[in-house]
């Protein structure tokens, strides 16, 4: 995944990006997701600035998720 975060891989993320987002729209079909949208809005995150602080504040929730889940004691 390094290769795809670089700089040059610009016209691999923007096409990859939108297809994830296309793909997460249809996530009743059983291949397709809703984890792609995210994914794919991550992807575009890094080449559109208006993305970048929205993104970075859903990873962020979903990195608190994680670890109040794995803090959680049974009973």
């Amino acid at each position: 995944m390094r290769w795809l975060r670089h700089r040059d891989s610009r016209l691999i993320r923007i096409p990859a990006g939108l297809a994830l987002i296309i793909g997460g729209i249809f996530s009743f079909l059983p291949i397709l997701g809703a984890w792609m949208l995210p994914l794919g809005l991550m992807l575009l995150a890094a080449d559109i600035p208006f993305l970048q602080r929205p993104m970075a504040r859903f990873a962020n929730w979903c990195l608190g998720l994680i670890e109040r889940f794995r803090n959680r004691r049974p009973g």
